[in-house]
C-alpha cells in the first residue's frame, strides 16, 4: 500500500481535477467538486495552509474511484 501524500486542499483540487472533476460550487472552506456520469459528490476542505487530514484524503481518493498510487500521479 503506497504512502499517503501530505498535501493542501488546494493541490487535493488540483488533482483531482485533472482526473475529470469539476468545481461545482465553494461553501466557506469546503469545495464541492462533481464528475459527469458519477453519482459521488466530493467535498474537499481547502483550510488556509493546513494539510488535508489523511483518514479524509484516503476517503475522498477511495469515494473518486482512484488508488493512492494513481493519486499521487496526479499531484
Amino acid at each position: 500500500m503506497a504512502k499517503l501524500p501530505v498535501v493542501t486542499g488546494d493541490r487535493v483540487v488540483k488533482a483531482f481535477s485533472k482526473a475529470g472533476w469539476i468545481v461545482a460550487r465553494q461553501k466557506g472552506s469546503h469545495v464541492i467538486m462533481v464528475k459527469e456520469g458519477s453519482p459521488v459528490i466530493l467535498t474537499v476542505p481547502v483550510h488556509k495552509n493546513k494539510p488535508v487530514k489523511r483518514g479524509t484524503l484516503r476517503d475522498l481518493i477511495k469515494d473518486a474511484g482512484l488508488t493512492v498510487e494513481e493519486f499521487r500521479k496526479l499531484l
